[in-house]
């Protein structure tokens, strides 16, 4: 009699072998066959002749900026003009008609006024001085569009007298273009070392004078040449016994 022994938990479990009757799956095999294509994508049919199409709404074209309006340059109508004004007032007559020129909104035919001034030296007591002189004392240059407007103000100014050559029946002529670079150029900018200056002086050909400062100290003779572009008086002296014409400055000369 065999009795059942209870199974030791412990114990290995004896291995089980395959039998005949049992079966083994067989292991997967790649299968080298494409796979079968899948049912064709289904094609939007064609518009047929009862289809109706919808209408296409076109893109509407972009708004282009608008173009910038250039405006055209308006003419230089304005020309130089002598006036004629009271002597010794052309500064205050040209703030005057400047400051009527903004009240009455005449700016676009007004351009500006021109005093042409020069430098002069001259001497006090051995000092030498220099001040400005008017070229034109009594006149101004003004440049301005000339119209009945503008002469009004100009004649109704206060030290005004008119405009040079114009009369009843006819307009004055402008500053020929040369004349009025000739006469702005007279006066040039402070410290231009290149800038002759003017200095007055009372000396005439044929004047006797005596050498008051430098080598010739003391000694006299005879003006015979008037160089202003140097300021210079040509004297002739006697040196050693013969006339030598020197230059000298004018302020190392005097009147005997």
């Amino acid at each position: 009699m065999v009795t059942d022994e209870p199974a030791n938990p412990d114990s290995p479990s004896p291995a089980i072998e395959p039998g005949a009757h049992d079966q083994i799956a067989p292991e997967p095999v790649a299968s080298s066959a494409e796979p079968e294509p899948g049912p064709a994508a289904e094609t939007p049919d064609e518009p047929g002749a009862n289809d109706q199409l919808e209408p296409v709404s076109e893109a509407e074209p972009e708004a282009e900026a608008p173009a910038v309006a250039v405006e055209p340059e308006l003419p230089n109508n304005k020309h130089w003009y002598i006036v004629k004004v009271q002597s010794g007032r052309e500064e205050t007559i040209k703030e005057a008609i400047e400051r009527k020129v903004k009240i009455e909104g005449l700016e676009e035919y007004f351009g500006q006024i021109y005093i042409p001034t020069e430098k002069v030296t001259e001497m006090r007591k051995s000092k030498r001085y220099t001040r400005e002189k008017k070229t034109l004392p009594g006149y101004i240059m003004a440049e301005v569009e000339f119209n009945d407007r503008i002469l009004y103000l100009f004649r109704e100014t206060s030290g005004v007298g008119d405009f040079v050559g114009a009369t009843n029946n006819k307009p004055p002529p402008p500053m020929p273009d040369h004349e009025v670079k000739r006469w702005r150029q007279e006066q040039k900018k402070d410290g231009d070392k290149d800038t002759p200056v003017a200095v007055e002086h009372g000396f005439e050909i044929g004047d006797r004078v005596k050498v008051k400062d430098g080598m010739f100290k003391e000694m006299e003779g005879e003006v015979k040449e008037i160089i202003e572009a140097k300021n210079q008086v040509g004297v002739e002296l006697i040196i050693f016994g013969r006339p030598m014409k020197v230059e000298l400055e004018y302020w190392q000369v005097e009147h005997v």
